[in-house]
């Protein structure tokens, strides 16, 4: 997981992505999320206003009204949040405090990971024909 500061410039947040082959940035005050740039909020709130990139920073373009998920949740209340929430990425606190961040894609993994293995036991027990 990634984070960075509400005080850090943009072009710093962008480095981070690229550096950590990430599409998003957790903006956290100490350990609590505060905040996430993705690399979409970079394109639209950045380069499609014209800002100047340096004189912009993480709490100027982040999404504040942040979905997080608490550790202990399941992958259907992820997916639920996730879906009515319309993002692609969540959060995951530990009592208040970051503890990681699930996305679209790891979930996606996830089931094709759990139909892979459906797929072989279907295999196994399936008679010859």
């Amino acid at each position: 997981m990634v984070t960075a500061q509400p005080d850090t410039p943009v072009p710093d947040l962008a480095e981070t992505m690229d550096e950590g082959d990430v599409g998003s940035v957790v903006i956290t005050d100490g350990e609590t999320p505060v905040g996430i740039v993705t690399d979409r909020d970079l394109a639209i709130r950045v380069v499609s206003e014209e800002r100047d990139p340096t004189a912009t920073t993480a709490a100027d373009v982040m999404t504040e009204d942040l979905k997080t998920i608490e550790a202990d949740a399941g992958f259907y209340e992820a997916t639920n949040l996730m879906s009515e929430s319309s993002v692609r990425r969540l959060p995951v606190t530990d009592g208040g405090e970051l503890a990681g961040i699930v996305t679209a894609d790891d979930l996606t993994e996830l089931i094709a990971d759990e139909e892979q293995q459906l797929a072989s036991t279907i295999r196994a027990q399936r008679p010859a024909y």
